[in-house]
C-alpha cells in the first residue's frame, strides 16, 4: 500500500524526521499493513463509528482525568483514539532488555545513593548532582530493607530519536501513574477492536498485573499467605484519582487516604469501623515528601505521621521506597552511561537525549553558548519550575536565563532538542500525524524485572504541538505489541493469592471510605427532599401568580419562608437582607437564587456539588450503572445551570428529571454494595437526614396554625412535597385535616416516610455498629435515637394537634416535641461522628524543616 493510492492521507505529511507508520520513501512500514487493510475494509464512516463507540464507552465507564484550574470542570473526559501504537515483537525484545538492565540500573542507583554512596566517593557522580535535588531526603539514609530489590515499580516515558531507536526522555520513580489508564484503554480498544486485536495477534497485559499483584503480595516483610495492602491517595481531587479508584477495584484492595492510616507502637494500622487493622504493604500514589508530616512536610495532610519510623523498623513496604523520587532526576542522565559501566561493566542500551549537566565547567560553558539551540531544565521538579525551550525565548528572556544558570549552575540541565517521532492519529474524518510519547512500565519479579507488553502512549493535542502533556489535552492510544505467535489471555482465576484486608466487611472499611458513605446518604437525602419541596413550591407559584386572593399571598408567604428554613440559606424569605430589601418583594429571583447559586451555602447547587464530591470519593464502590446514572445527573445539572432562558416550567421540568434520577440513583446504591460493606453506614446517613428535614419541614408548615382554606391548602402542599398525598387520600378518605396529617407524618409505624419508621429503622441501623455490639450497654448515639422514638410512641396527635387555648395560633406541644427531636438526632449525628469519623487528632514534628514544591 501506497500513499498515491489512499486518499485518507492527502494532508498527512509535514517535515518530521520519522514517522512510526510510514517509511521515508511513503511505503507504509510492515507493522502498519494489515491494520490498515483492516481499517480500509472497515472504511472512514466504520472508523467514525468505532470512534464514537470508545467514547461511549470511556464516559459511561467514567474515565477522567483531573485538570486543575479547568475551565470546563476538574474532571475532564479521558480522550482514546481509535489507532493504536504498532510495535513489532521483535523490536520490543530489544527495547525490553533495555527496560530491564535499566530499571536494574536505577534500583542499584537508589540503594548506593542512601547507602554507601560509592558512586560520589568514586567520582562517578558529582555530589552535587545528588544532594542538590530535592528528591534526596536525608530522613531515608541507611534505611535498610527486607527485599533484594528497593525500586519495586519503574516507568520511562520513551520517543523514537532522529537515529530511528526509542531514547528515554524521563524516568518515573517514586509513584509513576499511567498502569490503571494502559489497563482502561486495553479494555475499551479490545472490546471495539475485537476484530481486528485477535487477528493482529496482541500481547495480552493479564499476566503483568497477575505478577504486579503477586510483587505486592511478595513486598510483604512478613512473608505470610495474605498481606493487608493498601492504596494510598491524595485524594478524589488529585489529577489520575480515576486510576486510583479503577487499580483498587481491579486489585481488590482497599483504596485509603493518609487519615485512614495510623502508626502505633512502630507499626503502620488502618482505622475501620470495629478498630485497628494492621497493614503490610502501601501501594502510595503520594509524593515522597508529603508522605510523613512528622518527618517530612509538616503541613501535609496526604500522609501518615510516623510512617518513616515504620519503614525503618521494616514492619511495613512502601511501593516504591519512601526517597525514590531522587531517580527522578535528569541530571542523572549525562552520567549514565559511566554508571552502568561501574555497577554493571556493560554499556547503556536504551539512548538517552543529549544532555549536560551545567554544574561542570566545560558544559556550562557549551550550555551558555547554545542556549538558542537547547532546552533547560531544572534537576528537579518537585517545585514546578518552568521547562526553558531556548529558540522559542527573546534575547531578554535568553539573557535572564545565563544570569540563574551562572548564579545555580548545578540546578540545571540542558537537552538537545529532538523531534519526536509521530504517529497516526484519526481525527475528523481523516489521519493526520501526532507527536508522540510512550510511558512503559517494569516491575520486580523474583527473577529480574518484568515489563508490560505495551504502555500507555500519549500524542499532542494537534499536528503543530511539540510538546505531548495530558494537562494540555493530549490523547491516548493503546500500545500493541504485535506477536508473530498467538498469544492466550491468562484467566484472572490463576491470581490464587489475594489480600485478606478486601472490603468484605465493617471490620475492614476504611474510615474516611465510611465517613464518605455516610455524608453521601446524607447528601442525596437532602438533595431529594429539597428538590421536592422546591418544585412544590414553583408548582404553587406558578399556578397562583395570576390570581389575587389574599388566601394565596399568605400561602405562598409561608412556603417561601419554609424554603429558607428547609435549605438555611438564611436570611432569605425570613429577615430584611444586608441591602435592606426583603426577599419577598421578588420572591422568584430568590427561589432561583437558592436552587442556582453554588456559591450560596444550603442552595440546590450547593448540595449537588457536595452530593457529587462525597460520591466521587467513593468511585472504586460504584457499578457501571451507578456511573451511568451518575453522570446523567451530572450533566442535567449542568445543562439546567447554564440554561440562559430559565423559566419558571423549564426549572419544574428539570426538577422532575432530576428527582427520577436520583430515585433511579439510590436504588442502584442498595444493588451495588453490601451492608457490611458499608451500605449501612449510607442507610443510617439517608435515615437521619430524611428524618431532621421532615421535622424542619413540619415545623414551618404545622406548628402554626391557619385559618380556614390556607390551613386545607397549606396542609396539601406538604403532603404533596413529601409524596404522601395519595397515601393519606387512601387511608383517610376524608378531608384533608391536621391531626391525620400529624398522624401520617410523624406517627405512623407502618407507613416508611413517616417518622416514626425512619426512626425505627434508624435504631435497628446503629444496632448494628461495631460499637454498639461491644457491650450491653447503649452507646450515647443509640441513648439519642431510644430517647427520640420514645417520645413519639408516647406522643398523642390529637395533643399534638391542639392549640393550647381558642385564641392561640400555635401548636405549642408540637413545637416542643419537634425541637427536642431535632436536638436529639443532632446530638446523634455528632456522637456518631465523634465515634467513627473523628480525624482530627495531628502529629506535629518538633523541629521546623521546610521543604519547597
Amino acid at each position: 500500500m501506497t500513499v498515491a493510492t489512499n486518499t485518507w492521507f492527502t494532508r498527512y505529511f509535514t517535515d518530521n524526521t520519522y514517522d512510526e507508520m510510514f517509511s521515508p520513501d511513503l511505503s507504509v512500514k510492515g507493522n502498519w499493513k494489515e491494520l490498515l487493510e483492516n481499517f480500509k475494509r472497515i472504511g472512514i464512516d466504520g472508523l467514525n463509528q468505532r470512534q464514537n463507540d470508545i467514547d461511549w464507552l470511556l464516559e459511561e465507564n467514567g474515565v477522567t482525568y483531573n485538570v486543575y484550574n479547568d475551565p470546563n470542570g476538574l474532571n475532564r473526559p479521558w480522550n482514546l483514539n481509535v489507532i493504536p501504537f504498532l510495535l513489532h515483537a521483535d523490536e520490543w525484545q530489544q527495547i525490553e532488555k533495555g527496560l530491564k538492565q535499566r530499571a536494574e540500573l536505577l534500583n542499584l542507583v537508589l540503594k548506593d545513593i542512601y547507602g554507601e554512596r560509592r558512586l560520589i566517593k568514586e567520582g562517578v557522580v558529582p555530589h552535587e548532582v545528588i544532594y542538590g535535588h530535592r528528591g534526596f531526603l536525608r530522613q531515608c539514609d541507611k534505611i535498610q530493607y527486607k527485599l533484594d530489590k528497593h525500586l519495586l515499580l519503574y516507568a520511562a516515558d520513551l520517543a523514537r530519536g532522529s537515529d530511528g531507536r526509542m531514547w528515554v526522555v524521563n524516568d518515573r520513580s517514586q509513584a509513576p501513574s499511567g498502569m490503571g489508564y494502559a489497563l482502561e484503554n486495553r479494555s475499551t480498544t479490545n472490546r471495539v477492536l475485537s476484530d481486528i486485536f485477535v487477528d493482529m495477534n496482541v500481547r495480552r497485559l493479564s499476566e503483568f498485573f497477575k505478577e504486579f499483584n503477586d510483587l505486592l503480595v511478595e513486598a510483604s516483610p512478613e512473608k505470610i499467605e495474605n498481606p493487608n495492602i493498601v492504596i494510598l491517595t491524595p485524594g478524589s481531587h488529585n489529577e489520575t484519582y480515576f486510576e486510583h479508584a479503577y487499580l483498587a477495584s481491579f486489585l481488590g484492595y482497599p483504596l485509603v487516604q493518609g487519615n485512614d492510616l495510623v502508626v502505633r507502637e512502630g507499626n503502620l494500622y488502618m482505622k475501620s469501623l470495629k478498630g485497628l487493622k494492621r497493614v503490610h504493604v502501601v501501594l502510595r500514589r503520594v509524593d515522597d515528601i508529603f508522605t510523613d508530616p512528622l518527618e517530612l512536610r509538616e503541613d501535609s495532610h496526604l500522609g501518615v505521621a510516623g510512617l518513616l519510623d515504620v519503614v525503618r523498623r521494616q514492619n511495613v513496604a512502601i511501593v516504591n521506597p519512601i526517597g525514590s523520587g531522587v531517580l527522578e532526576n535528569p541530571g542523572l542522565i549525562p552520567f549514565m552511561p559511566a554508571i552502568c559501566r561501574f555497577f554493571l561493566n556493560e554499556p547503556l542500551m536504551l539512548p538517552q537525549i543529549a544532555s549536560w549537566w551545567c554544574g561542570q565547567e566545560k558544559e556550562k560553558n557549551y550550555v551558555l553558548e547554545n542556549l538558542h539551540n537547547l532546552v533547560i531544565k531544572p534537576i528537579d521538579r518537585t517545585n514546578r519550575e518552568h521547562i526553558h525551550f531556548g529558540s522559542l525565548m527573546s534575547k531578554a528572556e535568553l539573557e535572564k536565563l545565563k544570569n540563574e544558570i551562572q548564579r545555580k549552575p548545578y540546578h540545571f540541565v540542558a537537552q538537545e532538542r529532538i523531534s519526536f517521532s509521530t504517529a497516526p492519529n484519526f481525527t475528523k474524518g481523516t489521519f493526520e500525524p501526532r507527536n508522540m510519547v510512550a510511558r512503559t512500565f517494569t516491575i520486580a519479579g523474583k527473577k529480574g524485572y518484568n515489563v508490560m507488553p505495551g504502555g500507555l502512549v500519549r500524542v499532542a493535542p494537534d499536528r503543530n504541538t511539540l510538546r505531548v502533556s495530558n494537562q494540555r489535552g493530549g490523547t491516548s492510544k493503546d500500545f500493541w505489541i504485535i506477536d508473530p505467535d498467538r498469544s492466550e489471555e491468562t484467566p484472572n482465576f490463576n491470581w490464587n493469592r489475594r489480600s485478606a484486608i478486601s472490603v468484605s466487611g465493617l471490620a475492614d472499611l476504611p474510615s474516611l471510605t465510611a465517613e464518605n458513605l455516610y455524608w453521601a446518604g446524607r447528601y442525596v437525602g437532602r438533595t431529594l427532599v429539597n428538590a421536592r419541596f422546591l418544585r412544590m413550591v414553583l408548582k404553587q407559584t406558578s399556578a397562583t401568580e395570576t390570581i389575587l386572593q389574599e388566601e394565596c399571598s399568605v400561602k405562598l408567604n409561608i412556603l417561601y419562608k419554609a424554603v429558607t428554613q428547609m435549605t438555611g440559606t438564611y436570611p432569605g424569605f425570613m429577615e430584611k437582607r444586608e441591602d435592606g430589601t426583603y426577599a419577598m418583594s421578588n420572591p422568584l429571583e430568590e427561589i432561583f437564587d437558592v436552587i442556582l447559586n453554588r456559591e450560596r451555602v444550603g442552595s440546590l447547587a450547593h448540595t449537588m456539588s457536595m452530593f457529587s464530591s462525597s460520591y466521587y470519593s467513593i468511585r472504586n464502590l460504584w457499578s457501571s450503572d451507578m456511573w451511568r446514572v451518575f453522570e446523567t445527573i451530572q450533566k442535567l445539572w449542568r445543562n439546567l445551570e447554564n440554561e440562559k432562558d430559565l423559566t419558571v416550567t423549564k426549572l419544574i421540568k428539570g426538577l422532575n428529571q432530576l428527582i427520577t434520577r436520583l430515585i433511579a440513583f439510590m436504588g442502584l446504591i442498595e444493588e451495588s454494595i453490601m451492608v457490611e460493606q458499608g451500605l449501612l453506614l449510607y442507610f443510617i446517613g439517608l435515615q437521619l437526614e430524611h428524618s431532621s428535614l421532615t421535622i424542619t419541614k413540619c415545623r414551618a408548615l404545622l406548628v402554626n396554625k391557619q385559618a380556614g382554606q390556607t390551613e386545607y391548602e397549606i396542609l396539601e402542599a406538604l403532603l404533596s412535597s413529601h409524596e404522601s398525598l395519595n397515601i393519606y387520600r387512601y387511608s383517610y378518605r376524608s378531608f384533608i385535616r391536621v391531626e391525620p396529617v400529624i398522624n401520617l407524618m410523624l406517627m405512623d409505624l407502618k407507613y416508611p416516610r413517616s417518622l416514626t419508621f425512619l426512626l425505627g429503622r434508624l435504631q435497628k441501623d446503629i444496632a448494628r455498629l461495631p460499637h454498639s455490639q461491644r457491650s450491653d450497654t447503649l452507646t450515647q448515639y443509640e441513648k439519642n435515637v431510644f430517647e427520640a422514638f420514645s417520645k413519639l410512641r408516647l406522643a398523642s396527635s390529637e395533643a399534638l394537634a391542639m392549640t393550647a387555648n381558642p385564641e392561640s395560633y400555635v401548636r405549642e406541644d408540637l413545637d416542643d416535641l419537634l425541637e427536642e427531636l431535632s436536638e436529639l438526632l443532632f446530638q446523634t449525628s455528632q456522637s456518631i461522628t465523634n465515634t467513627y469519623f473523628n480525624h482530627t487528632y495531628k502529629q506535629s514534628q518538633l523541629v521546623d524543616q521546610n521543604f519547597s514544591i
